[in-house]
């Protein structure tokens, strides 16, 4: 059986995106996203509790990042699990989890100084490219439909 990696957070940047350009035209953007949950103990007293996840980005994603995300952007993602290990100098092992960005929407308002204009701008999502072989498939033709038997009461 195949197994599901898969993640998906709502939450905002802690700091703005560290963009780092590679050879070969590749693009990283890295993000520290915070997510937030907030419940009541057993006293009745309200508690927030805060996790932090690394962010990674590639190419277009990574573009779309530094000229529009800034501290504090309320975004959604959609990812999954990479966990990398090492040894460091001292012969212990370490390890770091980081969440591989496959889309993000952009959510809220703008913060001040990201992209220009004003105001509040609608959600806007960013997902890469399907390839080539993705866009060839061919999609069903949607079904007939039978408008004489319709009881939709709308």
């Amino acid at each position: 059986m195949a197994g599901v990696n898969k993640v998906i957070l709502v939450g905002n940047l802690g700091a703005d995106p560290e963009v780092k350009y590679l050879e070969g035209d590749n693009v990283v953007a890295n993000l520290r996203l915070a997510t937030t949950e907030a419940y009541k103990n057993r006293n009745g007293e309200r508690v927030e509790q805060t996790e932090w996840h690394d962010l990674e980005l590639w190419g277009g994603q990574a573009k779309v990042a530094e000229q529009y995300l800034k501290k504090g952007s309320q975004i959604y993602v959609e990812g999954k699990i990479k966990t990398d290990s090492w040894q460091d100098e001292q012969g212990q092992n370490r390890y770091r989890t980081r969440i591989r960005v496959l889309s993000f929407t952009m959510l809220g308002s703008r913060p001040d100084g990201a992209g220009g204009g004003g105001g509040s701008a609608p959600q806007q999502s960013y997902q890469p490219k399907p390839n080539a072989a993705a866009a060839a498939t061919p999609s069903s033709p949607a079904p007939a439909t039978d408008t004489d038997d319709d009881d939709l009461p709308f």
